[in-house]
């Protein structure tokens, strides 16, 4: 990954992981996995994590813990009421940079 990726990735990460969580509750190692098959192969677990923790002490997330076959009890998040609140501000940001993004792109001639 690149630097200028790894660096946009850090300003959006919460955003994606907040959007992972509206779709189904999920545990850390879960997310990690999600991103990497969605090509962010080389994020790291840690990352995720430390982001996790982060948006649970913002309130953003319920967490649950749930037993593991495969070892000791599973952290759970939950997107809770407010963590959709944050997801909806999120995405209305996004769509304010990407489209003045586009425009920029476009008026530069640089889409085909």
């Amino acid at each position: 990954m690149s630097k200028q990726m790894t660096e946009m990735l850090k300003g959006t990460l919460e955003g994606i992981v907040l959007a992972i969580l509206r779709q189904r509750p999920a545990y850390g190692y879960e997310i990690t996995g999600w991103l990497r098959d969605q090509g962010f192969e080389d994020i790291a677990e840690g990352t995720v994590y430390a982001l996790l923790v982060r948006i649970e002490n913002r309130g953003l997330v319920d967490v649950a813990r749930v037993p593991s076959e495969k070892g000791p009890p599973r952290k759970v998040y939950t997107l809770n009421a407010q963590g959709r609140q944050a997801l909806d501000e999120f995405w209305r940001s996004w769509g304010f940079l990407t489209a003045r993004l586009d425009r920029l792109h476009d008026a530069n001639g640089e889409r085909a």
